[in-house]
């Protein structure tokens, strides 16, 4: 307290103050989703000064009240608290009590470290009375709220709003804001998620203060502290980190070294990530006890735009993207490329197949039900029931190439295998590409290129606008509509039919690898894809995890609140199917499906390429 005191005498009695330092703050990049909601913010650790206009004034009230009552009195330091704290400390034998005021505060957030010297207190109290000489008290306070620790990673007030309960702090109640303020004391002992009854207590406290200095009356007061605001255990916009991590990289390149703060307008849907978070980390709990681990969700819509992207259960402790990084094997959900390439070379939905055992180049392909051949069925029925020797015929009657060929036209852009297993999905691909390639089935056969950034602005100047794709034709009729039928199916009366949402035009497919180490569903309405995934990311077999199990919960959960936020539509039929060639040209055979003679030995199991089921 004697050192204290010796630092207030320097300062006061200093001939001359120091000039304040420049104020310095990184510029910071602002996402915002497609309705203009702040989803992430990379760069500097601090905002923009807070304007206290717009902001209620019962928070501005309830920071002055319990930090500094007397900050619109003094001029920097407060000689009263500063000779009570030396009276209390000398009582007491050592420090009780600080006497730091906000803009003292003000001065060590902006200018100064920690650290404990008589030197450092010295130049605070000077800077401080600069501060009170070249700023009004609001935008003192202004930049107080930036600036200070509010716990959980969230430095200033508009941060710690959004963070704990998900909202602007320009729309918090008087007990939130009692309850940010509270914080301030210890963002530790006092943190609205790990320690909320010590919340509540600080802000009952903060109340009480409030009411002695007449900033709210008794009735407010008790009011209030009736009050219990939902406090977010994490925070709401976490899932879209994944997204915003996307994004901020291609931000980055396009802006290298920005000198201003920027603000990236997005494709992202909020409240349709959240949805897409939620069901991920909800299904991979329920079936922890199968082993399942991670999952992604991915959602593009017609034209490109990425309107959700979930990377991982949890952004806190698993930040990888598997979104975007994570390349596995789709399994069954690659069959539409095989088929698709079977209906553009002249085979129909009801074109007849024969489900019985086949081996291709001494590989012996197996259905999910070992054993199990349902003799001649339907393409369509092949189809719906995902059956594994099927596909492998198929895809070596029509070409493995062609089948790659069409995947790529898709919007596949991995590398693609050609060996006989390829048609039961052993590429290993992204769950974002594999969305692509199915957008490209829900917008009437249109390749597209997913993207995130719709505009760049540097405060009202826009210096980047995405510019409208152009139409790329991929997919052509009479193919695409007989691809659809087939994919209905298989959600109205094959392996997808958990995924199903009632009330809309659905299409999809389940997925699953080898050993259950993958599990897929993907699926799209008019204008609209989406894909999620579920595995382990060290690559362990899941307990029997299907496309047609958990995945297609996942996606159902989803999808029943992402369909009412799509604006969702019929599926469209896609381009008119071209003119029937001239009578007098040579008619095109289409595929044969033969059966494939017996092999004399089957290749052991453990050399065999992988044969997923559905």
């Amino acid at each position: 307290m004697i050192a204290l005191a010796a630092a207030l005498a320097v300062a006061v009695q200093a001939p001359e103050l120091p000039r304040l330092p420049p104020i310095r703050r990184d510029p910071q990049i602002t996402f915002l989703d497609r309705s203009g909601a702040i989803i992430g913010v990379r760069g500097g650790q601090f905002g923009p000064p807070v304007d206290v206009a717009k902001l209620p004034p019962h928070v501005a009230a309830a920071v002055v009240s319990v930090e500094d009552r007397r900050f619109y009195e003094h001029s920097g330091f407060d000689a009263r608290g500063i000779a009570r704290a030396i009276v209390d400390g000398i009582a007491a034998g050592r420090p009780t009590q600080g006497a730091s005021t906000i803009t003292q505060q003000t001065a060590r957030l902006l200018f100064l470290t920690q650290e404990r010297t008589l030197e450092r207190k010295a130049t605070e109290l000077a800077y401080s009375i600069q501060l009170e000489q070249t700023y009004s008290k609001a935008q003192i306070l202004g930049m107080y709220l930036s600036r200070a620790n509010f716990g959980s990673g969230a430095y200033g007030l508009e941060a710690a709003a959004r963070r704990y309960f998900n909202k602007p702090a320009a729309k918090l109640t008087l007990k939130e804001a009692a309850m940010l303020a509270g914080v301030l004391k210890s963002p530790t002992h006092y943190n609205p998620v790990t320690e909320p009854e010590a919340c509540d207590e600080r802000a009952r406290v903060v109340l009480n203060t409030m009411v002695e200095t007449g900033s709210i009356t008794a009735a407010q007061r008790d009011k209030a502290a009736a009050q219990k605001p939902k406090v977010w255990a994490t925070s709401p916009t976490a899932p879209a980190q994944y997204f915003v991590d996307w994004i901020d990289g291609q931000v980055r390149q396009m802006v290298p070294k920005p000198t201003a703060d920027l603000t990236v307008e997005t494709t992202l849907d909020g409240p349709m990530e959240q949805a897409a978070g939620a069901a991920a980390k909800a299904v991979v709990d329920a079936h922890k006890a199968q082993l399942t681990d991670q999952a992604a969700v991915v959602a593009v819509d017609g034209e490109g735009r990425v309107r959700t992207m979930v990377g991982g259960t949890d952004y806190v402790t698993a930040p990888y993207n598997r979104a975007v990084l994570a390349r596995r094997q789709a399994g069954s959900a690659w069959k539409p490329f095989v088929y698709l390439t079977a209906l553009e070379q002249g085979l129909t939905p009801d074109s007849p197949v024969v489900d019985e055992p086949v081996t291709i180049n001494g590989w012996s392909p197996h259905n999910y039900e070992d054993g199990v051949y349902l003799g001649p069925i339907s393409l369509q029925t092949a189809m719906m029931k995902s059956i594994n020797t099927v596909a492998a015929r198929l895809a070596d009657e029509v070409g493995r190439d062609a089948v790659a060929e069409t995947a790529h036209r898709a919007g596949i852009q991995s590398t693609i295998n050609t060996d006989p297993a390829m048609a039961l999905g052993t590429t290993l691909v992204t769950p974002l590409e594999m969305t692509a390639a199915y957008a490209a089935f829900a917008n009437g056969g249109e390749r597209v290129q997913p993207y995130g950034i719709e505009r760049i602005r540097v405060g009202g100047r826009v210096i980047y606008r995405k510019t409208p794709p152009k139409p790329a034709p991929a997919i052509g009729n009479p193919a695409l509509g007989e691809l659809h039928q087939m994919m209905r199916a298989v959600m109205t009366g094959g392996t997808g039919v958990r995924a199903a949402v009632k009330g809309y035009d659905l299409a999809g497919k389940t997925g699953t690898t080898s050993d259950y180490k993958d599990a897929w569903f993907c699926g799209y309405t008019g204008d609209f894809a989406s894909c999620v995934w579920m595995g382990r990311d060290d690559a362990r077999p899941m307990v029997r995890i299907t496309g047609s199990t958990a995945p297609s919960e996942m996606w159902n959960r989803f999808m029943s609140v992402a369909l009412k936020r799509a604006g969702a539509r019929p599926i469209p039929p896609g381009p008119p199917a071209p003119e029937p060639p001239p009578t007098d040209a040579p008619a095109v055979e289409p595929p044969r499906t033969e059966v494939a003679p017996e092999p004399a030995a089957a290749e052991p199991a453990a050399a065999r390429p992988e044969s997923p089921p559905f």
